[in-house]
């Protein structure tokens, strides 16, 4: 068994950071549908800004928003403005090709990297 990407979302931009809501990061719905995340998925988040990577869990936010919101302790860790990538793992013992988006202007998705 091994630990593959399945997920990708590249160069999303942070729409919020809330130190005061209850954990997690919020995705626009129609992002995380392109990809296949789910509510409640545990996902890694990239700082393309500043390096920093930390864990955390899927929170659907509004579709076609272009939300991506650092919620609770990650709200210290990456702020509002930074570039990110967020992804998702699954533990497999096939090869799978991972679904990886582009995101452009206003965190629109601009087209599929791999599928």
């Amino acid at each position: 068994m091994r630990f593959l990407l399945r997920s990708k979302i590249h160069r999303a931009i942070v729409t919020e950071s809330n130190v005061d809501y209850i954990g997690s990061i919020t995705i626009d719905s129609y992002l995380l549908e392109k990809v296949d995340m789910w509510k409640g998925e545990r996902v890694l988040v990239v700082s393309n800004t500043t390096g920093v990577r930390l864990e955390t869990y899927v929170i659907p936010g509004k579709p076609g928003s272009g939300d991506i919101c650092m919620n609770g302790a990650a709200a210290h860790l990456i702020k509002e403005g930074e570039e990110i990538i967020i992804m998702a793992f699954e533990i497999t013992d096939v090869p799978i090709t991972p679904k990886t988006i582009l995101l452009g202007e206003n965190n629109k998705f601009v087209k599929y990297l791999s599928k």
